[in-house]
């Protein structure tokens, strides 16, 4: 988890959560249903076009809007691996988290990745690495948000911290 390959995926700013996955779809419930709808108002048929992995990288104020933690949900589902962006909303920021998608910050990354790109996020070490070897650094995780996201989201990593603690 702490490297994440794919290809880059452009987005601009104020990519809303109604754009991720537009509100009509809430009444679903099933992830794999929800991952087709994903940002189909920008890219028709996304999740047939996604490679599991693929990473967005977006501008400011990715996940603005409605505080629905469907939308990460159907990113993740569609096959992203991570969402790279300049900012977040604050709660698209931590729904995220909680589901293990990686929601990383890096100023004017947008500006530099290229679409289609293939890049990696190294997490732990703090960067993205292009293609041509170039780093551009992220802002990192604090150690307890890192470790719910190696164990793929919040409720895997209060599951294992309550079986290691023997009070499960």
């Amino acid at each position: 988890m702490s490297i994440i390959k794919g290809r880059a995926w452009l987005f601009g700013d104020n990519v809303d959560t109604d754009v991720i996955l537009p509100g009509k779809y809430l009444v679903l419930t099933d992830p794999n249903e929800l991952a087709k709808h994903a940002l189909e108002g920008l890219v028709q048929d996304f999740y047939k076009k996604i490679s599991k992995g693929d990473i967005i990288v977006a501008g400011k104020n990715f996940g603005c809007g409605s505080s629905r933690e469907h939308a990460p949900i159907a990113l993740k589902y569609a096959g992203v691996g991570a969402v790279v962006a300049e900012s977040f909303s604050r709660i698209f920021f931590r729904n995220s988290i909680n589901i293990g998608l990686p929601a990383v910050i890096s100023k004017g990354a947008r500006e530099i990745i290229k679409e289609n790109e293939s890049i990696s996020i190294h997490l732990d070490e703090g960067y993205i690495l292009r293609e041509n070897g170039e780093k551009i650094l992220i802002e990192s995780y604090p150690d307890f948000l890192l470790e719910i996201l190696k164990d793929g989201g919040l409720l895997q990593n209060l599951k294992r911290r309550f079986a290691r603690s023997g009070k499960v």
